[in-house]
C-alpha cells in the first residue's frame, strides 16, 4: 500500500470510528418513505411507535440506547429513519459522496 492509500485508509478509519462514538442527537422518520413495517418498533419500541396512519413516529428520543436506535434504523426496509449527531452530521443512512 502506498503512502497516499495509507493516509486515506487511516482517515476513513478515523471517520468510521468518529461515527460510532457520536451520540445520536436527532431522529427523523421520513414519512414519505415509511411503509409501516414496524421493524423499528420491534427493536426499539421505547423510541418508536406507529401513528394512526401506521407510519412510524418518534415517541422518545432517548427511549432506547443509541446502539438499539441505530439497529432499528438499519432494520428499516425503506431506510426511512435518519439519525444525526450533536453537530447535525448525518450518521445513518450514510450519505452518498
Amino acid at each position: 500500500m502506498n503512502e497516499e492509500n495509507k493516509g486515506l485508509s487511516a482517515k476513513n478509519s478515523a471517520q468510521d470510528e468518529n461515527k460510532k462514538t457520536k451520540k445520536i442527537a436527532k431522529i427523523v422518520v421520513k414519512r414519505d418513505l415509511c411503509i409501516g413495517a414496524a421493524t423499528c418498533i420491534a427493536i426499539a419500541g421505547d423510541t418508536f411507535e406507529l401513528d394512526n396512519e401506521n407510519i412510524a413516529i418518534v415517541k422518545d428520543n432517548i427511549g432506547n440506547s443509541d446502539e438499539e436506535i441505530l439497529l432499528a434504523a438499519q432494520s428499516c426496509p425503506t431506510l426511512a429513519i435518519y439519525l444525526y449527531d450533536e453537530d447535525g452530521n448525518q450518521i445513518f443512512p450514510e450519505e452518498n459522496k
